[in-house]
């Protein structure tokens, strides 16, 4: 039976926090149409953490970029979907995809915040941090200046930012990279909000850094109560920071499993591939592998299996070459694609 794995109904669990179906988002330039995203479906449940990993080009940001009314119309366009918002436990919910722009920006930021993926860019580089870190509480809870710079140096002193009193007015270039990912991390909390997205919060980042906010973000949903969807092309930063993962590949959904089971029970070829091209996983002096290929051309219509040209780990020729794979459930709570080429060992 083919199911959705964003269906609450499914397994019989609590009404999810976020619920999004068939979302499909599509870019229409002069060369054609891109399909960024096609009929992908998850749900977020409260307190959770929500992987979507995937390489670059796969899907992730325009996935949270639809949800938050971010995508750019024209080129962009959502041609399908629902994604419903259920705030504090709200069983009817917004339907975040139907709600007008007006609606959207009393909830962006405040309901929903998101960290964009490099701190580098993200921050303006022309204003002090003080001013960037009041700006949501003066928007959305009509905050005095005093009022809102108070909140501001709590809100650094949160995500460890030494002598927050004196450092909130000093600018983005005055912090390392790592401080300013702690900043983004202040000024996406600062309204308590419900649902974090975190965009690829440890790009460019060292390693020791990378585990420095990984367990920051931790400590602040712990906190806070938060809901997290974390994009990340780092199966080491899924492993150790979520509770379920949906693997994208060129716009869908192909394999959605439990952190654990999906590690120890990897079904698709593409989250084969991911998983054995993990350095850490090869002996000393041994080749590291890579996926042959790159992703395909997002101007074809997704009516076969996407993964097949560079498909090495399961069966090339059993891929499906004229019809679209479909998420099927093969155990409680794992989904895979049912394309019999890239589940063949």
């Amino acid at each position: 039976m083919i199911v959705d794995p964003g269906s609450p109904s499914v397994h019989n669990v609590p009404m999810p926090i976020l619920e999004v179906k068939n979302l499909t988002t599509r870019f229409h330039t002069r060369a054609g149409v891109v399909h960024a995203v096609e009929d992908l479906s998850f749900s977020l449940e409260a307190g959770q953490t929500v992987g979507i990993v995937g390489e670059s080009g796969s899907g992730k940001s325009v996935t949270c970029y639809s949800l938050l009314g971010l995508i750019p119309q024209p080129p962009g366009k959502i041609h399908s979907g629902s994604a419903i918002f259920r705030e504090s436990g709200d069983g009817a919910g917004l339907d975040l995809l139907a709600s007008s722009e007006k609606e959207l920006a009393s909830i962006r930021g405040k309901k929903i915040s998101m960290i964009f993926q490099d701190p580098m860019t993200s921050l303006n580089p022309y204003l002090k941090i003080s001013k960037q870190l009041t700006e949501s509480l003066e928007i959305h809870e009509n905050a005095s200046g005093s009022d809102a710079l108070k909140r501001a140096i709590t809100a650094l002193e949160e995500v460890g930012i030494p002598e927050a009193s004196k450092r909130i007015h000093a600018y983005p270039h005055e912090f390392s990279g790592g401080m300013r990912q702690r900043v983004m991390i202040a000024m996406a909390l600062i309204t308590r909000p419900e649902i974090l997205i975190a965009d690829e919060p440890t790009t460019a980042l060292d390693v020791t850094v990378q585990k420095q906010v990984l367990d920051l973000l931790k400590e602040r949903q712990k906190a806070l109560g938060l809901s997290i969807i974390l994009i990340t092309h780092d199966l080491a930063v899924v492993s150790e920071s979520c509770d379920l993962v949906n693997v994208m590949y060129a716009g869908q959904i192909v394999e959605h499993a439990q952190t654990s089971e999906l590690f120890s029970r990897p079904l698709h070829a593409y989250t084969r591939s991911l998983l054995k091209s993990i350095p850490a996983t090869h002996k000393g002096g041994d080749s590291l592998y890579t996926i042959p290929g790159v992703p395909p051309d997002l101007s074809q219509e997704p009516n076969y299996c996407s993964f097949t040209p560079r498909n090495t780990i399961g069966d090339q020729s059993l891929c499906l070459k004229d019809e679209r794979p479909e998420l099927k459930e093969v155990s409680e709570g794992h989904f895979v694609q049912n394309c019999p080429g890239c589940v063949a060992r």
